[in-house]
């Protein structure tokens, strides 16, 4: 049996087309100005990667736009789909964190990737991805270059904030010391401050078993470094950490499919 699921995110909408063997066929665009047009063109470039040229499979959206694709009447909370997620993809593990574009979220599963218990936060942009982002072009470089300098650092800063406005006020002074703060220095208190809060999300619900890291900010090294310092253990990490909402989608379709649900 073949499903699609599809996760609509604030940044980025990844499809995935999910088969007895795997994955199929993936694809993750920008949503563009139009969020309707933007899924139906992530749904199409997974169908065509999956060798697929028609959309008629069981699917399932998820995300924060969810809501607004109506040839997808069937939605499930991004929690359930990355508790589905994880446990495809890691049957021993028993927590996720999933640190997107503007929120990250926690969960715990069970032994039969059942949601068990979660946390997240989304008030504020400080601790995700388009935070990181920001500090990026702040500082005139690449994220890419931004997981390699911390790499280098000694003294991490001190970012206390837990405002994004205010983090970035403390990084400027930083900058502008004299002498400066070294770069390597102040990208490690960035991520620092980040993992810090998402600590306090895992400690919230507590800490137990495999953990999972997914979501775009899984792709940064440096800050998954320090993570896994500060967790005391070894994060898992799927080969593409973005798509692994999308996936669980995916899953809860065939769920559905087999079940008799309609699309």
């Amino acid at each position: 049996m073949r499903t699609l699921g599809i996760d609509i995110g604030s940044m980025n909408i990844k499809a995935v087309v999910l088969g007895e063997g795997g994955i199929l066929g993936s694809s993750i665009v920008p949503p563009g100005d139009e969020i309707e047009a933007g899924a139906r063109k992530a749904v199409n470039m997974a169908l065509a990667q999956a060798g697929l040229c028609q959309d008629s499979l069981p699917m399932v959206a998820t995300g924060t736009g969810a809501k607004f694709i109506s040839f997808i009447p069937q939605q499930k909370a991004i929690t359930t789909c990355l508790a589905r997620s994880i446990q495809y993809l890691f049957p021993s593990a028993r927590m996720a964190i999933d640190m997107g574009a503007e929120s990250t979220t926690v969960i715990q599963v069970n032994e039969r990737g059942r949601l068990a218990d979660w946390a997240n936060h989304d008030k504020c942009a400080a601790g995700t991805g388009l935070f990181l982002e920001q500090m990026a072009k702040l500082m005139g470089i690449t994220l890419d270059e931004m997981a390699r300098l911390s790499f280098r650092s000694h003294a991490p800063a001190e970012i206390t904030s837990t405002c994004a406005v205010f983090a970035e006020s403390e990084v400027i002074s930083h900058i502008h010391r004299d002498p400066p703060t070294p770069k390597e220095d102040i990208i490690a208190g960035i991520y620092h401050s980040v993992v810090s809060r998402v600590m306090s999300l895992c400690k919230r619900i507590g800490i137990k078993g495999d953990i999972v890291v997914t979501g775009g900010v899984a792709l940064n090294s440096g800050l998954v470094s320090i993570l896994e310092r500060e967790l005391g253990v070894e994060v898992l990490k799927p080969e593409s950490p973005q798509i692994a909402v999308a996936l669980g989608a995916a899953i809860i379709a065939r769920e559905n499919a087999e079940k008799g649900i309609k699309k």
